[in-house]
């Protein structure tokens, strides 16, 4: 067993709300929490609070409270911030949905998570209304931010002027977000993140992410994912740092964002990355200000960080974690100038890991050098409390002993720096974004001229991992690989569509049936 060489850190007993603002000092009050990148429009610390629990109060008065689910389908717009935690100020639980889905997932995911309330953004209702109209919502019970006819506003919401609710919880135990994730395999489960996760996993940051009030952090990752909400939302807020938003990445607008706001932190998933080191418009900016590129949600190649950290004359750090750990388990330290660029760097406070062999044993740490390689398990206070409604699943990810098997292959050396180094899971990792095989398996198993698929994480010509498809056509039936991506994109959110097609004569399985995906990877 590995411990964090970090000493421990207090995880306090109490809500997410109260930890990221209950002992906010009266000078910062006026300080910039939030940026508006595209307007320019800045909230104030004192607005967003009171913002927060306005809206919290204007819930409760509507039956919001504990017990109650709402969804949240919103981008990365200042008004997030006041929205999520004014559901969990309520008591309420939050579950975030991503800004890509279709209507069908949209409804899904708000049927799995128990929903009874919808929050989000015109651009986006019509997806929305579509999903809470086919589950029996009423029009008021879907918040549209900007307004629509029909539905509360927000700012009619705020405009009432109600106080927050007096709400008891136990912060161990009750569920803040429910933030859907595919785990090690299979459809999207519902992830169980307590308050006391989410105040641990901040709480753990700060030993290692090294965010301080004058830094101004963009926020072009989207808040929905465990990620943004943790390590840019809530982290951000808590370091009362001024978070910068986007609510979509384009290239050009984010280097204006970057030149013009003067971010000094900028979260990235790797494809970002890609663009910083190779793109000719990046020379047209001034991102002087840049000081610290931090990679997440998917592995960063030690050359490409050192092409970005020599193009941007900055640090590029990386960390690792999964929904499930809320999400962080291991940074580079930014001040660790010395740890090789592609690892994964070190376990956070609070945090223990194992790596285990294909027999089951411990991985020994070794005197000098890296270890040799095994699954890592991950158990500390950012742990998930489990997948809602799915205890099968949970029973499969968490033992009892509380280790987290995160279906990940690493290696640690004697420094305690760790190396991901290979992928158990058949889940696949595009754009940071996961998508499950399963579900597009499905998919094209509805196509009429397909008589079996099977989908696989394959690399792209920038080294990058795309869902491919490996399809076995209906005899006598005529299909190309376009009617195949096109049949798939019809169905699902953008990130999720087959990208590459290969037409096979048998999808290989094992003599229970098992895809053998490894046989599939051999061929792509």
């Amino acid at each position: 067993m590995v411990r964090s060489t970090y000493p421990d850190v207090e995880v306090p007993e109490v809500s997410i709300y109260d930890f990221l603002f209950g002992d906010i000092d009266p000078t910062r009050l006026d300080a910039v929490a939030l940026v508006d990148g595209t307007s320019g429009d800045t909230t104030s610390y004192r607005q967003l609070i009171g913002q927060i629990d306005r809206f919290a109060g204007a819930l409760a008065a509507r039956g919001v409270g504990v017990g109650t689910v709402v969804g949240v389908l919103c981008p990365n717009v200042p008004a997030f911030a006041t929205v999520l935690h004014g559901i969990l100020r309520a008591g309420a639980t939050a579950t975030t949905i991503n800004s890509l889905y279709t209507s069908e997932e949209i409804a899904n995911q708000l049927t799995d998570a128990g929903a009874t309330w919808l929050v989000t953004e015109s651009p986006l209702l019509p997806g929305a209304a579509a999903a809470a109209e086919s589950l029996g919502f009423d029009a008021d019970h879907v918040i549209v931010l900007d307004g629509a006819e029909g539905h509360p506003s927000l700012g009619a919401l705020l405009g009432e002027g109600r106080g927050a609710p007096d709400v008891s919880f136990d912060p161990a135990s009750h569920i803040a977000v429910l933030p859907y994730s595919s785990g090690t395999t299979g459809r999207p489960k519902g992830v169980m993140l307590t308050h006391r996760n989410l105040v641990a996993n901040v709480s753990q940051c700060r030993s290692t992410i090294s965010l301080a009030d004058d830094d101004r952090v963009l926020a072009v990752l989207p808040f929905f994912h465990i990620y943004g909400l943790t390590v840019l939302l809530n982290f951000a807020l808590r370091q009362r740092s001024a978070l910068v938003t986007m609510p979509r990445f384009d290239l050009t607008e984010f280097l204006r964002v970057v030149q013009d706001h003067r971010t000094s932190w900028i979260f990235i998933a790797p494809p970002i990355a890609v663009a910083l080191a190779k793109h000719p418009l990046v020379d047209q900016y001034d991102l002087s200000s840049v000081k610290v590129v931090f990679s997440g949600a998917a592995p960063l190649d030690g050359a490409l960080a050192s092409a970005v950290a020599a193009r941007l004359d900055c640090t590029v750090c990386q960390g690792y974690g999964m929904t499930e750990t809320s999400p962080v388990t291991h940074a580079i330290p930014y001040d660790r100038t010395e740890i090789d660029r592609s690892t994964v760097g070190m376990l956070l406070a609070n945090t223990e890991a194992r790596l285990l062999a294909e027999d089951g044993t411990d991985v020994d740490v070794p005197a000098e050098g890296a270890s040799d390689p095994g699954e890592l398990l991950i158990r500390g206070p950012q742990v998930m409390a489990g997948y809602l409604n799915r205890p099968d699943a949970t029973a499969e990810m968490l033992d009892a002993d509380g280790w987290l098997h995160t279906g990940d292959v690493a290696t640690v050396t004697a420094e305690g720096v760790f190396r991901i180094v290979d992928r158990l899971k058949e889940l696949i990792k595009y754009k940071g974004y996961q998508v499950a095989p399963a579900v597009l398996e499905a998919v094209l198993l509805e196509h009429p001229s397909i008589a079996d698929a099977a989908v696989i994480g394959s690399l792209d010509d920038d080294g990058q991992e795309v869902p491919k498809a490996f399809v076995v056509v209906q005899p006598g039936s005529e299909l190309d690989a376009d009617a195949v991506i096109a049949h798939v994109a019809a169905h699902v959110a953008p990130h999720e569509k087959v990208r590459q097609v290969e037409f096979i004569d048998a999808i290989p399985k094992s003599a229970s049936g098992k895809i053998l995906r490894k046989d599939l990877r051999a061929r792509a």
